[in-house]
């Protein structure tokens, strides 16, 4: 009920956003068969545009060369003026990002013939996406997410080990100073809706338990809210424990429900142009830190929840889609926990691998 009047809602801003757009257009002074910046972007991915009789593929490459030789060096020259700028800097590292992002950076405006108009446009994205961030709500962690620059990174620096338990996107709703919970208390504190309870283990690839493990986990309520995005000072639906003697865990929380990004601000504009939904599908996250072992990040995801397959962040992997188990009432709970109405439960087996040293300093 609740995804289908999310969906709704999606559909009424969509619209609203392209009248905006529409008005934008009409009372601007690009030439009229100049596209916006964000509808030019949607219709490069619905195949390809074409803007003062320059045409880009859907690949990126340049379907005439119109642009002269003098032009093209010109052009060029610029981006190895920025380049030679750089040549000082003292760190290894950061001179061979900032090359790397220089030619990147110059080769893409080069390569779709970024206008000033478009130009303006991003500075001015960039601008109200720093304008609307602050200590509860990141949007630039948003836009890395959207853009799958957030999983990306992820799968960069958390490779594959083996059996270990894959990592997947934090996310921008993660606070530092969660309440400690002991072994099956509850994150929870109050949180609306239905009671979850959640057991583990946390191993190592040999399977030798992990004692001591710090647990962090943290979740939306039934409304798809996190506590940081009501304004009263809550604390609920995040908590941590630590593994006991045996490796093993267990907590209560509430079972999870998807629920749309914050699509509000930027990034929900940015959603809305390309056509996409802000839905994330059902998850519950996880930090996990112990010491000799790869810190993970993670969630479980609820199989059989519809928004698997276009998850707004592209955080869904396989082996984290978990079997979330419905009880009816008067079913009685594991550790014996008096429940009034449904209850779910799930299992989530944790392996860490052994901690790896970045190569760059």
């Amino acid at each position: 009920m609740r995804s289908a009047a999310l969906r709704r809602e999606h559909g009424v801003r969509q619209r609203k956003v392209r009248q905006e757009l529409t008005l934008m257009l009409s009372d601007s002074k690009l030439p009229h068969d100049e596209h916006l910046p964000w509808q030019r972007v949607a219709l490069v991915i619905r195949g390809g545009i074409s803007v003062n009789g320059r045409s880009t593929r859907q690949d990126g490459s340049a379907r005439d060369s119109s642009i002269s030789p003098d032009q093209d060096r010109a052009e060029r020259n610029v981006t190895e003026q920025v380049l030679h700028s750089l040549s000082a800097t003292e760190s290894p590292r950061l001179r061979e990002i900032m090359v790397a992002m220089v030619e990147h950076l110059h080769a893409f405006a080069r390569e779709v013939r970024l206008t000033e108009a478009e130009w303006n446009a991003a500075i001015d994205f960039l601008t109200r996406t720093g304008h609307i961030t602050d200590a509860y709500r990141q949007e630039f962690i948003l836009l890395s997410d959207v853009l799958g620059l957030s999983m990306l990174t992820v799968g960069i620096n958390e490779p594959l080990s083996g059996d270990a338990t894959e990592a997947t996107v934090f996310g921008p709703f993660f606070a530092s100073d969660s309440p400690a919970i002991e072994l099956g208390g509850d994150i929870a504190r109050g949180a609306k809706g239905e009671p979850c309870f959640v057991q583990g283990s946390v191993t190592n690839t040999d399977g030798e338990p992990i004692v001591g493990a710090r647990i962090e986990v943290w979740e939306a309520d039934e409304d798809g809210s996190y506590d940081v995005q009501y304004d009263d000072g809550r604390t609920n639906g995040r908590g941590h424990l630590f593994s006991g003697a045996d490796g093993c865990f267990a907590f209560w929380g509430v079972t999870p429900t998807p629920y749309p990004i914050p699509d509000d601000g930027p990034v929900g504009e940015l959603l809305t142009a390309t056509g996409r939904s802000p839905m994330r599908p059902a998850h519950l996250h996880f930090l996990v830190a112990a010491g000799g072992y790869r810190r993970l990040v993670t969630h479980i995801f609820v199989r059989g929840d519809e928004h698997l397959t276009n998850d707004a962040v592209f955080g869904v992997k396989d082996s984290l889609i978990k079997e979330f188990e419905r009880h009816l009432p008067g079913d009685h709970p594991p550790d014996g926990r008096t429940i009034e109405g449904s209850w779910t439960s799930t299992r989530f087996d944790i392996m860490l691998p052994p901690s790896i040293q970045p190569d760059h300093k």
